[in-house]
């Protein structure tokens, strides 16, 4: 059965809520969505994303650690606005993952063909793989485990996928050789498949002109400035991991 419906006055009320969220709150840079969650007594908590290029929370996680924190506990319906006038906003792959482990029976309004609609996490996400004690069990049995991911700014898409850049400089984030999800994190998550082939550490003050070509940048003051622009508090003694990857063919 299609468990997709026309939204209710509270769904109205709960759009506008995470519409207010954004407009109040939002910068345009790092804070651009706005998302508001209700609970069973009919409260409503609102969440705004954090953006970083490691992976900053989208405003739908913190929508729900707000419900959590306030003692919420039965979600029923939540949703998601842009800023700019971007409307409702569907909830990325990792989000829906989320909502259909830890609340199974929550609604997610998403924008349709003829408007926004109210729609069970289920089919949002349909034949997910699905926690338990028994995978879980098994997953720890066979010894597995979940695949690394490298959190990119969404700014380094386009040199990742043409190849000018194959490496990335990391502070505090600790990398392994192997398979790894590279991760931009646009509107629409993009995930780009590949393979971690070298680390090197250094310090700050050790990175070369080598490096910083490899990272896609003119030279190595064009490194040292994006390197504090991401990372404010670091400092030239400090050490920091040069990551060497290539994507997956």
């Amino acid at each position: 059965m299609d468990s997709t419906m026309h939204l209710s006055e509270e769904d109205l009320e709960l759009v506008e809520f995470a519409q207010r969220v954004v407009e109040t709150n939002g910068d345009g840079e790092v804070h651009t969505v706005g998302a508001a969650v209700r609970d069973a007594q009919g409260r409503i908590f609102g969440g705004i994303n954090l953006y970083h290029f490691t992976g900053g929370p989208c405003a739908e996680l913190v929508a729900l650690g707000h419900a959590r924190a306030a003692g919420a506990r039965d979600l029923t319906a939540i949703v998601a606005v842009g800023d700019m006038g971007r409307g409702v906003l569907a909830p990325c792959g990792r989000d829906r993952q989320v909502l259909l482990d830890y609340h199974p029976g929550i609604r997610v309004l998403v924008p349709v063909a003829g408007g926004i609609r109210s729609v069970a996490i289920t089919d949002l996400l349909p034949h997910a793989y699905v926690w338990g004690e028994q995978s879980a069990a098994s997953d720890r049995a066979l010894g597995s485990a979940a695949m690394q991911a490298l959190h990119f700014h969404r700014t380094y898409l386009d040199a990742v996928r043409t190849g000018r850049k194959t490496s990335t400089v990391r502070f505090r984030d600790p990398v392994e050789t192997g398979p790894v999800n590279m991760v931009f994190e646009l509107d629409d998550e993009v995930v780009l498949p590949g393979v971690v082939t070298q680390i090197t550490s250094k310090s700050v003050a050790e990175l070369t002109e080598a490096d910083a070509l490899a990272d896609g940048f003119r030279d190595l003051a064009e490194l040292q400035d994006r390197l504090r622009f991401h990372y404010p508090d670091i400092k030239s003694t400090d050490g920091v991991t040069v990551v060497h990857f290539r994507l997956a063919l």
